[in-house]
């Protein structure tokens, strides 16, 4: 079914929506959150209270693309889940992951995405980056991949996933820096 489809039955209140949106949509939501929390009941919840979001936020929203609303709901839902259970304790992917960002961005990875013009320059700065780079830091920064899946995915070592990665930051960084944004 069409999102548009999708979407007028959420305006329609129809709730047999939630059932299209798990079946054509549940896998996409699932990786994300596994990828951000590795544990299965916190990743089943963290689909559910996505699906919950997403029947409370359309109507009034009316997204243009329906999986990349899904998927942004569904990222936030985990790192707030992932913030809360590892309060105290910092450990996993997701701890080591997002200081990599924040090295670049200056300050919280949630507050660079979040923002508008940060937001768009990483945007343009993806725009001059190569199809493979371009995948490369989505998969990392976006679907929280693990350095052992990129380097797979690419057929080469870990230690050549990480020294990409750290140069891709290293020119973002001075991408933002050029564009009058502190880091």
């Amino acid at each position: 079914m069409e999102d548009k489809r999708i979407i007028a039955l959420f305006w329609a209140r129809d709730e047999r929506v939630l059932d299209v949106v798990r079946e054509k949509y549940g896998k996409l939501c699932r990786r994300i959150a596994h990828n951000l929390l590795g544990n299965a009941e916190d990743v089943e919840e963290c689909e559910n209270d996505a699906y919950l979001a997403l029947w409370n936020a359309i109507p009034p929203a009316r997204p243009d693309s329906l999986s990349a609303y899904l998927g942004r709901v569904t990222r936030n839902i985990a790192l707030d889940r992932f913030d809360r259970r590892n309060a105290q304790k910092r450990g996993g992917e997701m701890a080591e992951l997002l200081p990599e960002l924040c090295e670049v961005a200056g300050g919280s990875v949630e507050e660079a995405f979040d923002s508008t013009y940060t937001a768009e320059l990483i945007t343009a700065f993806l725009r001059e980056e190569t199809e493979e780079y371009r995948r490369l830091f989505l998969r990392r920064y976006w679907y929280g991949d693990s350095i052992a899946a990129l380097a797979a995915g690419l057929g080469c070592g870990e230690s050549t996933v990480k020294m990409r990665l750290a140069r891709q930051r290293e020119r973002l960084r001075k991408f933002l820096e050029k564009e009058g944004v502190s880091v």
